[in-house]
This record gives structure tokens, sequence and C-alpha cells, in this order.
């Protein structure tokens, strides 16, 4: 998939990317308040510290400014995410640690996914599936990560769960965005990580309940 060509009259492509930064920070703060709708380009414009004709000098309309939100967020999770990452580990240790570093850079970035989330709909189609095609690369490297694991026998998936396991692991981080007004009240974010991780590794069983369901499955084979 392209990425969507957004129109400026600036030529100086340094001046163009801070400028775009700087409009970008301002429509996060601003939609998170008001809403993608309930914002006016005048208002993104004076936030920004620009005339409404300055504005318009590094964009073509008011979709575009969404759009550029979308794409800095997706670029900018990817990067802290990569920075995070430890390359020395493997198999499961490798997964947790990427798992980790990736709720955590949720937790840093919170209001940047929210209005991602919240206001991505309003996309035209072709700005829409671009920016899906980012998520499925974020999905791609859990699964990368998952599979190997496989191959090493450090967990046990069936290969039907492998996609759903990915899903999780996505959705888990939106949560620390989405229900933050509840889950923030009752956890820190180190110790949301370390539920988080657990459950995705074990679920709601553990050891001693594993136990008893084997022996139940052999007393009832007698």
């Amino acid at each position: 998939m392209k990425k969507k060509e957004v129109p400026s009259i600036v030529k100086d492509q340094q001046l163009v990317k801070k400028r775009r930064q700087q409009i970008v920070n301002s429509a996060v703060q601003l939609f998170n308040k008001k809403g993608y709708h309930g914002t006016t380009t005048r208002e993104l414009a004076k936030v920004s510290g620009f005339s409404i004709g300055t504005l318009y000098e590094y964009i073509g309309s008011k979709e575009d400014i969404l759009y550029l939100v979308c794409d800095a967020v997706y670029d900018e999770v990817m990067e802290k995410l990569d920075s995070l990452m430890d390359k020395n580990l493997e198999g499961k240790e490798r997964l947790e640690q990427i798992i980790h570093s990736y709720l955590r850079v949720m937790d840093d970035m919170q209001d940047e996914v929210l209005v991602m989330y919240q206001e991505s709909k309003s996309l035209s189609k072709e700005a829409l599936n671009y920016v899906l095609q980012k998520e499925r690369r974020m999905k791609a490297i859990f699964e990368k990560n998952i599979r190997d694991c496989l191959e090493k026998n450090s967990i046990k998936l069936a290969d039907e769960e492998v996609s759903l396991s990915c899903h999780n692991i996505l959705i888990a981080g939106h949560m620390w965005t989405f229900r933050r007004w509840a889950i923030q009240k009752e956890y820190d974010i180190d110790t949301y990580c370390k539920w988080q991780i657990k459950q995705l590794f074990h679920g709601f069983t553990n050891v001693d309940m594993q136990i008893a369901e084997s022996g139940r499955e052999t007393y009832e084979k007698l």
C-alpha cells in the first residue's frame, strides 16, 4: 500500500517535517479534548502557533492532519519498540521482553494511541488501509517471535491459536489506554505488564489446576 502524499507548498523538507510535527502534537492535544470533528482547523493553527494560512502551506485538508497523526504515531511506536528490544535474547525470554516493551510504549504514548484508534475511522478508505497495514506489520512482529518460540518448543500453542494470540497482545496494549479510567486506578504499568504477560502465557490455569485436570481425565478412563 503506497503512502499517501500530503501536499505542501513549502519546498524545504526539513522545515516541512518540523512544522508537521508541531501540527501533529497540537492535533493530539485537541483531538483528545474535543474529538476530530469537534476541532476546527483554525483551532489547530492557533495551538500550533500558526496563522490559518500558514497551516495550509503544510497540508491540503483537515483529513491530512488526522492522517499525519496516525502515520506519526505508528512510526513512533515502532521506533520506541525497536529501541527497547534486547536483540541478544532468544525464545520465550525474547517474546516476554517484546511484549513488556510494547506495553511500556503504549503507556508512554497513551494519548496518541487513544486518538489514533478513536478517530482513524474518519480517514478516507485509502488512507485507512495504509494505517491498518502498519498495524498488520506490528502484529507480524509478535507472530514471528511466537513462531520462533514454537520451533524451540519453549511455548505450546495450536497453529490456529497463533494469530489470535497476536491480537490479544495488541489489545492488551490498547486496553491500557482505552480503559485507563479504571485500570490505572488498580495497577501501575509495571504491575500491569507483570499480570498481562502471566495471563498471556498461562491463561486462567496454573500448575495445580493442570495436575488436577490430568488426574480427573485419568480417573474417567478407568
